[in-house]
């Protein structure tokens, strides 16, 4: 009886400290993690392909749009919100460390974090953003009337190359 409760006692002391190295393991990001990631080169873009129409922006370098940058490429299904932005769920969170803003400017992508979403601005109808507010990753260039239309719409969004 006692070789068994031994045998319990090794088998338990084996386990919780093959747990507790795995837990290390896990808390600890690698070093090609996106909030360890080099930063953005200036000018770095996307480009938003919307049926037939290809627009780009330009991002900010934050980690909040370097870890959106390790999602790509994503094809999105984009709902309206208010007649004046297109937002989609991300697969998803990413970091929140980027500076968080409750106005915004036509032809921002931004990212809200409750839900976890990316949206892009194409109309301002001069309401503030609710608590907690948005994270811009970027601008849209020019073209982002393309996104003013009722519904949904499939927007493919792909890092381009280095400018």
């Amino acid at each position: 009886m006692t070789r068994i409760y031994l045998a319990l006692a090794f088998t338990t002391a084996l386990v919780h400290a093959g747990c507790s190295s795995d837990t290390r393991t896990a808390n600890s990001a690698p070093p090609d993690s996106p909030s360890n990631a080099s930063p953005l080169k200036p000018g770095m873009k996307i480009r938003l392909k919307v049926e037939d129409k290809v627009l780009t922006a330009t991002l900010v370098d934050s980690k909040t749009t370097r870890d959106f940058v390790s999602l790509l490429p994503l094809t999105l299904t984009m709902n309206d919100l208010f007649r004046r932005e297109k937002f989609a769920h991300l697969p998803r969170a990413i970091s929140e460390e980027g500076k968080r803003t409750h106005s915004y400017e036509v032809g921002q992508v931004v990212y809200w974090s409750p839900g976890p979403d990316v949206a892009i601005f194409y109309r301002n109808d001069g309401e503030k953003i609710p608590n907690p507010g948005i994270i811009v990753i970027g601008k849209v260039d020019s073209g982002v009337e393309v996104l003013d239309v009722v519904g949904s719409v499939k927007v493919a969004v792909e890092l381009v190359g280095e400018p």
